[in-house]
């Protein structure tokens, strides 16, 4: 192990890729520390120390979690990486209803580069549209609803409300993605690993030691000093990086056979392979569909604060704790998990490539039975991994019974997803850099 990460530093061009992506990285963590202009560090601060795992910290958890905290700081990075993950999912959605983009998809290289350009003005749009509700809403106090001074009056989080004032702070958030989106395309080029992910792999590993050091304090009062209960949550948490592991590496491999055939002079085909499915086919997109229908209700509630529908809400699905909200959470992943794995993986169009090409699986016949087959085994296949994922993201809740702070549990949900999926991707792309160079990988 030693070995192979001196022999990745002496490996001259891994060497540069590895230090341009930490140069990246830390220009990525000022910019989610730089404050946007126009606004009032000091009751921002405040409003953030009163609001510390109440009801508004949860309704914005998943875009401030993607921020790695830069949204609840209003930085000049407040939206993060979010805006490009919901047009990169819209995107990927519409490939499927709309001609256009299927066609886009299956010519290559350049239809890739089309989509991507589409992906990056749909990013642009709706990052304005998303900086517009939120300077909105902080310019209406309604980010932090019961933040108030010492007096009772409620403390502004901006300092002027002026439309000029608010124009500059929605142009820089609304730049602060399009440098994000250009930083994580610098990565992908010229760095190591996916620079999109590398990014949000970032964001969310940057607030582990925060967590993990707030359940220590906030036990501080027992007689151990919290050391005990730091302890076990840094085991359990490391048993879920297992477990995780141990899944995402999990897949079925379909053997396909191709037959030989004659083309001109030379003899083709004759090869053994075999189709991956995985158990996880859908990685972390599903949770996140379900985290966001989610939030739905609690931002009706947020708009109609008097009706009974707000009331019903504030009860069952604000604070995320309640049966009713982690039935509705599991199961909306159980579905989202079928959803995207159908839109996601065509059957027909598989079974269809391998008649074209000769191939067949050992003991079913090619086309129609093929297709049939494929499907069978992708259903089987998606029920553990669903289940997986589901259980996986009620995680932060079991953890609300044993430590009593679920927004401070760092290893559940999207994010222990999001950082083992990244870190074994990107841990993948060294090792196979190093076996180009000296037929040596980095884990062996």
């Amino acid at each position: 192990m030693l070995n192979a990460i001196r022999n990745v530093f002496r490996s001259g061009d891994l060497n540069k890729k590895i230090l341009f992506t930490l140069a990246m990285i830390v220009v990525f963590r000022l910019g989610s520390t730089l404050p946007a202009p126009n606004v009032n560090m000091i009751n921002l601060n405040t409003c953030r120390v009163q609001a510390e795992g109440g009801d508004q910290a949860g309704l914005f958890s998943m875009i401030n979690l993607f921020s790695g905290g830069a949204m609840l700081q209003m930085s000049v990075f407040a939206l993060g990486i979010m805006p490009y993950i919901t047009a990169s999912i819209i995107l990927q959605l519409m490939t499927v209803v709309v001609p256009r983009l299927e066609t886009l998809k299956k010519e290559g290289a350049s239809g890739t580069a089309k989509i991507t350009q589409y992906t990056r003005y749909l990013t642009l749009i709706l990052a304005v549209l998303n900086a517009t509700a939120y300077v909105s809403m902080a310019v209406n106090n309604q980010i932090f609803r019961d933040c108030r001074a010492a007096d009772g009056s409620p403390l502004p989080i901006v300092y002027d409300t002026s439309l000029f004032s608010i124009a500059v702070m929605i142009l820089t958030m609304t730049a602060g993605t399009g440098i994000i989106m250009w930083l994580g395309e610098l990565i992908t080029d010229h760095g190591v690993g996916r620079g999109m992910s590398v990014m949000i792999f970032t964001q969310i590993a940057a607030r582990f030691p925060t967590s993990l050091w707030a359940i220590k304090v906030a036990n501080s009062s027992s007689a151990d000093g919290g050391w005990f209960l730091f302890l076990l949550v840094l085991a359990i948490g490391l048993l879920v990086m297992v477990g995780i592991i141990f899944m995402e590496q999990g897949q079925r491999r379909i053997p396909v056979q191709y037959a030989k055939r004659m083309v001109g002079r030379k003899m083709y085909g004759g090869t053994k392979t075999y189709i991956p499915l995985k158990v996880n086919q859908s990685g972390v997109i599903p949770v996140i569909f379900a985290s966001s229908i989610l939030y739905l209700p609690a931002l009706i509630a947020q708009l109609f604060p008097t009706t009974a529908i707000a009331e019903w809400v504030s009860i069952y699905f604000i604070k995320g704790d309640h049966p009713i909200y982690n039935i509705a959470f599991f199961l909306l992943v159980v579905a989202f998990c079928y959803f995207y794995v159908s839109i996601t993986f065509n059957p027909v169009e598989i079974a269809d490539n391998m008649k074209k090409y000769g191939g067949f699986i050992p003991g079913i016949r090619a086309g129609a039975p093929t297709a049939r087959y494929l499907k069978y085994v992708l259903s089987r296949l998606t029920a553990p991994g669903s289940i997986y994922l589901g259980v996986v993201a009620l995680i932060p809740t079991l953890a609300f019974v044993l430590v009593g702070a679920s927004q401070q549990f760092p290893f559940g949900g999207t994010s222990i997803l999001i950082v083992v999926g990244v870190g074994l991707d990107t841990v993948k792309q060294i090792q196979s850099q190093l076996e180009q160079r000296s037929y040596e990988g980095f884990l062996k």
